[in-house]
């Protein structure tokens, strides 16, 4: 399956950052933009206020329309202000009055309009106001204009300028987050050399997290736990192979041995039928340690027990006790049942780890003792035990008694008859019904089984206490 590449996180980040940037300053120049297009607006409306109260003063103070004195006070009033014009128009349609930016305005049939005739006219934007004054003669009507055009270009000129600002300001804000976070990915770029550099047999060395940043030291944190857990479980599997190794290396030894002395010379019937009869036990325990390391493989793999409704635990383990009676007898022993309750489980599996856990007391147990299959409930958790009495397992090797090949003593374990898998297949029949084992030592007691819930929950909703 090829992976789709999403890009430098450096370029990416880069890309959002000027995106960023660019939006907030285009909302920012918009707002400046805004704020002067409404006060060049606040300031023309003003404008044509102030004129309009002063054009109404001086009509009304000039009595009876003497335009001679009105002009004159109407000229000093425009006096540094061009863009305004003033158009005085009496009730016969004649002009009383107009300064240079009123006379603009010509008369037609429809009364006084821009003169769009003027080439003037045609670069400017006029705003316009009329009004209508009542003397002691006549009527008098007012048109006010302001060339708005100087704003207008000022405001483009603003705009012009906002939007190069804004172009600007984002690729110089992502040029600089592009540096910034190609800085800020070092420690990454050197985390990651780290990690490419770990091989097989460098599991043992940590990462190095002391020059990390706090968003980092987690990680560092969880990878070299892995490592950790990793180095852990390669060591086991090289511990693994040579026990498989060792483990058949000894039967087969011990046939090709016992073949060539039977070889040597010629043997009768009955030696030769010894000699293949020793064969077979040793052919048969290799058959059991390659079934037992087969189903041992298909736990790994995931494989889940069946689920059939049980009615008995305690006869499904009197039934497993028959099989034992005679290494119970040999032993000097004494077997019995505490407890019973139902299960929806894989009865031939709980019968395979009862008979494993049965087996590995029988050869650890006191003799004349008595070795007891305790079977327990609590909620919705059924836990399976065989306790015997006999010598204490040291606590630092408690953790390890459902490893493969794992064995505290190899002078009590046996192990010419015992190749050490049986706990490791209890700890895979509990994993298959989604439970875990349980064990534990102390005076002298022994207790090693394995809870199995009734129905399939997680193992992390396990009971605080799983004593037996």
């Amino acid at each position: 399956m090829r992976l789709q590449r999403t890009g430098s996180l450096g370029g990416r980040l880069a890309r959002w950052l000027a995106l960023l940037a660019l939006a907030g300053l285009t909302l920012t120049c918009f707002g400046v933009y805004t704020v002067t297009a409404l006060s060049f607006q606040d300031r023309q409306t003003d404008t044509l206020r102030q004129k309009q109260l002063q054009v109404s003063h001086f009509v009304e103070e000039v009595e009876g329309v003497d335009n001679s004195l009105l002009t004159h006070k109407l000229e000093d009033a425009m006096v540094g202000q061009p863009n305004v014009g003033v158009t005085l128009i009496d009730a016969g349609g004649r002009v009383l009055y107009a300064n240079s930016a009123g006379r603009l305005l010509h008369s037609t049939s429809d009364g006084y309009v821009p003169d769009t005739g003027s080439s003037v006219a045609t670069n400017r934007r006029t705003i316009e106001q009329t009004f209508e004054i009542k003397t002691a003669a006549i009527p008098i009507q007012v048109v006010l204009s302001l060339d708005a055009s100087e704003d207008d270009r000022v405001l483009k000129r603003l705009a012009r300028t906002l939007i190069a600002a804004a172009l600007a300001g984002a690729l110089v804000i992502a040029a600089g987050g592009f540096l910034l976070v190609q800085i800020g990915l070092r420690p990454v770029r050197k985390l990651s050399v780290q990690i490419q550099a770990l091989e097989a047999n460098t599991l043992h060395q940590q990462l190095d997290g002391s020059d990390q940043p706090d968003e980092l030291v987690p990680l560092v944190g969880h990878v070299n736990g892995l490592l950790m857990r990793l180095r852990k479980a390669y060591e086991q599997l090289e511990a693994f192979n040579a026990d498989v190794a060792h483990e058949l290396f000894t039967p087969l030894s011990t046939l090709m041995g016992s073949t060539e002395v039977a070889l040597r010379k010629v043997r009768d019937a009955n030696t030769l039928r010894d000699v293949l009869g020793a064969h077979l036990e040793d052919l048969q325990r290799m058959s059991m340690i390659v079934q037992d390391m087969f189903f041992l493989s298909q736990a790994d793999r995931g494989a889940e027990a069946r689920r059939e409704r049980v009615d008995s635990m305690a006869d499904v383990a009197r039934a497993v006790m028959d099989l034992h009676d005679a290494a119970i007898e040999e032993a000097g022993l004494q077997l019995q049942v505490d407890g019973d309750t139902t299960l929806a489980a894989d009865v031939r599996l709980l019968q395979r780890a009862i008979s494993n856990l049965i087996g590995n007391a029988t050869r650890h147990a006191r003799p004349k003792s008595t070795v007891v299959i305790k079977i327990h409930r609590q909620g919705d958790q059924v836990t399976l035990c065989v306790v015997n009495q006999g010598h204490t397992i040291p606590i630092q090797h408690i953790p390890h008694l459902f490893n493969r090949f794992y064995r505290v003593d190899v002078a009590r374990a046996e192990a010419v008859r015992n190749h050490g898998l049986g706990l490791a297949i209890v700890a895979a029949i509990a994993r298959m019904h989604g439970g875990w084992t349980v064990a534990e030592s102390s005076d002298e007691t022994t207790s090693i089984g394995l809870v199995v819930p009734d129905k399939a929950i997680s193992s992390t909703s396990r009971l605080a206490t799983e004593d037996c």
